[in-house]
């Protein structure tokens, strides 16, 4: 529990969005890498903001710098810089998924071996870490973080292979769930994804520097070429100049996450060839078709809805317009020390435009539904700017599940669309209408005839509870034991 007078945030919208946990970058073989990954985090700051770090290894030792907060004020002046020399460096900006948000678990994790160094930035979920880490427990390892990515780190340290490339697979052999990895040894980088391919990850190339990021939006900020995605289940090993790719586990069709296109990915970045810009406007135009209403505006609700209500005006003829307004110069913490002052917190971030709400019928578009929190909010500010009618549209299905690949959902029983049919959301979130885009119309947004019922293209498990792995350190209320003997949250 927060005390009453703690540093809260003031984006009450983004509050209850779902959020991806974390974006990484790598790059090997460019003098200076840690300012290209400094670069490249500022970009996937969206990804991550709760707290960011940079290793780098020099070609004989390891460097590392941790803070809370932004990659801005933490990775921006030359000292800083100065202090993660050499030529391969990775990074990592999160929102903490298991463990708390305290800095021994800010990325990249960071281990002395048997072999040498050993730095992991993990962006995902392992499923069975609990389990593992019991098991490591007894055994006799010593674990200094309640992050689930230090699992990894000690079944490294542990295997009985010869090799570290052969231990690091074992390790992953072991672990469930979501994974993509940037590694960094002192015999190089090793970058790849779980077997499903559930969280991204993308190769590009700058020169003769390699580049490793969870989207292309990324490489773009450093100037660097798109290569291609790393693939499902792939390990990409860049020694110096050599670069190779093994494929160490069985085929199995690839389930990424559906929810990179509704909203986590930035939306001029590119996933498994598809514009995520594109994708979101289709998903508005399939919306219009399958929930059409009368009405006067489209509005979207800033900034995750405005691709989808794009679509959705283009497709209904109702025109666009900007009816929320944004102020981009609201900073992430306020003390709040009351109630009223709380919600006018509210308007410090988003308002109604009033002139243009007033005695209007409006469509509000947003990429999904939680808590329902939010959407109460926003539908309460049209009615008191004046709209004649509020009806919803939601660019996702209702989320139904907990995400347990490295997305921060609330527990199964807090999210609205779990306890709650159609009607009773309407009600709950004061608006005319509410509908949700179907999970066979988001398919067909990408490009597809609709969901196939036995081997679905993408992990939806957060809208059908179709989870395509073993979830060991779960139960089925989607609650989740997260190291709980060891945390130590802040008051």
């Amino acid at each position: 529990m927060r005390a009453p007078t703690a540093m809260l945030t003031t984006n009450p919208f983004d509050d209850d969005h779902l959020h991806e946990e974390c974006g990484i970058f790598g790059v090997s073989g460019s003098e200076g890498a840690a300012a290209l990954v400094a670069l490249g985090l500022h970009a996937l700051q969206h990804r991550g903001q709760e707290a960011a770090g940079i290793t780098s290894f020099d070609g004989h030792d390891f460097h590392t710098r941790k803070a809370m907060g932004h990659v801005a004020g933490n990775f921006d002046s030359e000292a800083v810089i100065g202090a993660l020399p050499g030529p391969v460096a990775c990074g990592h900006v999160r929102y903490s998924t298991t463990g708390e948000t305290a800095l021994r678990n800010v990325q990249p994790l960071y281990a002395e071996l048997a072999s040498g160094g050993f730095a992991v930035a993990h962006n995902g979920n392992i499923s069975n870490a609990m389990k593992l880490r019991r098991e490591l427990i007894r055994r006799g390892s010593i674990f200094q973080s309640t992050s689930d990515t230090e699992t990894i780190i000690h079944l490294v340290a542990t295997s009985n292979y010869r090799t570290l490339l052969d231990r690091f697979i074992d390790a992953l052999r072991q672990v469930e769930g979501a994974y993509a990895l940037i590694v960094m040894t002192p015999e190089g980088m090793i970058a790849c994804r779980d077997p499903l391919g559930i969280r991204p990850l993308v190769m590009g190339k700058l020169g003769e520097t390699i580049i490793f990021a969870s989207e292309t939006v990324a490489l773009d900020v450093v100037g660097a070429e798109f290569v291609r995605t790393v693939e499902p289940g792939e390990l990409v090993i860049v020694q110096g100049t050599e670069m190779r790719s093994i494929r160490p586990f069985g085929p199995v069709a690839p389930r990424p996450c559906i929810f990179e296109w509704v909203y986590f990915s930035r939306p001029d970045s590119i996933v498994d060839d598809q514009s995520v810009y594109s994708v979101r406007k289709a998903i508005g135009q399939q919306l219009a078709l399958e929930a059409p209403v009368e009405a006067d505006l489209v509005i979207p609700v800033p900034d995750s809805g405005v691709p989808a209500a794009i679509g959705y005006a283009q497709e209904s003829g109702i025109p666009f317009e900007l009816g929320i307004i944004r102020s981009h110069y609201v900073g992430r913490t306020f003390i709040q020390p009351g109630d009223k002052v709380r919600h006018l917190g509210v308007k410090l971030k988003h308002n109604a435009n009033r002139a243009l709400i007033q005695g209007k019928r409006v469509v509000l578009i947003d990429d999904s539904i939680v808590r329902g929190t939010t959407s109460l909010k926003i539908v309460q500010m049209m009615r008191e700017a004046g709209a004649a009618e509020v009806h919803m549209r939601i660019a996702s299905p209702p989320t139904k599940h907990s995400c347990f690949y490295g997305v921060d959902t609330p527990e199964r029983a807090k999210l609205l669309a779990a306890t709650h049919d159609l009607g009773a959301m309407t009600d709950f979130i004061h608006a005319d209408s509410l509908a949700f885009v179907t999970i066979d119309g988001l398919y067909k947004a990408l490009g597809q005839q609709g969901r196939a019922q036995f081997r679905p293209g993408y992990c939806d498990a957060c809208f059908t509870g179709d989870y395509p792995t073993t979830l060991t350190d779960h139960d089925d209320t989607g609650s989740v034991d997260q190291f709980a003997m060891l945390e130590e949250r802040v008051a």
